[in-house]
């Protein structure tokens, strides 16, 4: 199967493959990744102009955080391309032979997944795209000329006409491709794992019922079938070390990043008055946390369900077979007992208990901020 037809993972890759960034080389990746990377530069810049308002500097550097790291994913995508075009191909593979297996549990689990996935790519890309439109008309209802995104160019007021119209148009138009670059990354890590409980979940079934049709099979047969199952027990185990292998790092610097920002946005909270502004930045906060969240809640599902094959594996019907069936599946119940996760920099598990630790200490500091700062 093509990657572009594997229904679970073709809505991001599309997007990909339509800004180059995979599949395809050609001009629209330079047309997207150099003017966000110099908006990005001009929104850290105008950071240090800002330095002493509190306020500006958090509220602006939010949007300078999250435009780093669209470029920052980006560009790890298109450095590896060669790694996730593999990933991806493998990936579409494996689901065309899922497909194939006619057994009607498998059929409604894939359909679920599938949907499931599907459902949270293009949600994402929606939300997304209205989200960054409130972002860039926003400033046209405050009654004064404003920016959406603070950026500093030396020798240039962004205020005087007709610079800020142009300023304006640049960013509203750059705001697309930053969308592109930024939200289906998100969606593609959902999905990948979403495949990987589909596979962890197919291999917990068939272990449950890998004699349940026939009680009458020889044991070579039994032994063929088995050795299939581990088998697919390996891939799935390279699949998942492969997936961490490519979202690692990434989910490093937005842990660092979002985690010192949601404690920034939880003080500015803090110490503002007006009941827009407050409304603003709690939007802010509820997308850090929803972003974070989706992380760790689809990670932490991959790490139970996969120590979850020990338990399939044990309630097999296994207590009339040969000694060298209990024998193999013996081995996949100890080695079902290592659980399969993805980390934050081959540093820490994620899972729920580090998202409440994460939650935890982005909250001390934060009164250590405040404590501080009255």
């Amino acid at each position: 199967m093509e990657i572009l037809d594997c229904p679970l993972l073709s809505v991001n890759v599309r997007v990909w493959r339509f800004w180059s960034f995979v599949l395809v080389h050609n001009w629209r990746r330079y047309i997207s990744i150099i003017p966000v990377t110099l908006l990005n530069v001009f929104m850290f810049a105008d950071l240090y102009r800002a330095w002493g308002n509190i306020e500006e500097v958090i509220i602006n550097a939010y949007f300078a955080v999250l435009y780093f790291n669209a470029v920052l994913r980006t560009l790890i995508l298109v450095y590896n391309r060669d790694k996730y075009e593999r990933f991806l191909a493998g990936a579409a593979g494996v689901y065309e032979e899922i497909c194939a297996l006619n057994d009607d549990v498998i059929t409604k689990l894939v359909t679920t997944y599938t949907k499931r996935a599907r459902f949270l790519s293009i949600s994402n890309l929606a939300l997304g795209a209205f989200i960054s439109g409130c972002f860039v008309i926003y400033p046209l209802f405050t009654g004064q000329r404003g920016l959406p995104y603070g950026m500093f160019i030396p020798g240039v007021n962004n205020f005087d006409s007709p610079q800020y119209e142009i300023i304006y148009l640049t960013q509203l138009v750059l705001t697309f491709p930053g969308c592109c670059m930024y939200i289906p990354y998100t969606s593609f890590f959902t999905s990948s794992t979403l495949f990987g409980l589909v596979q962890i979940k197919t291999l917990q079934h068939q272990l449950r019922n890998f004699r349940s049709e026939n009680l009458h099979e020889t044991t070579s047969t039994l032994n063929r079938k088995l050795q299939k199952l581990i088998e697919d027990h390996k891939r799935i185990i390279r699949y998942v070390q492969d997936l961490n292998d490519l979202v690692t790092y990434i989910c490093l610097i937005e842990f660092l990043s979002f985690g010192l920002m949601l404690c920034a946005l939880l003080f500015l909270l803090n110490i503002i008055s007006v009941m827009a502004q407050i409304v603003i930045v709690g939007a802010y906060i509820f997308m850090i946390l929803t972003q974070i969240f989706a992380f760790y809640w689809h990670s932490n599902e991959v790490r139970e369900e996969s120590m979850a094959i020990a338990e399939a594996s044990y309630s097999g019907p296994w207590l009339n077979v040969d000694n060298a069936i209990k024998k193999k599946l013996l081995l996949i119940t100890i080695r079902a007992q290592r659980p399969l996760e993805i980390t934050v920099g081959n540093v820490y598990p994620m899972t729920l208990e580090m998202f409440q630790s994460l939650l935890n200490a982005s909250y001390s500091y934060f009164t250590l901020l405040r404590r501080v700062y009255n």
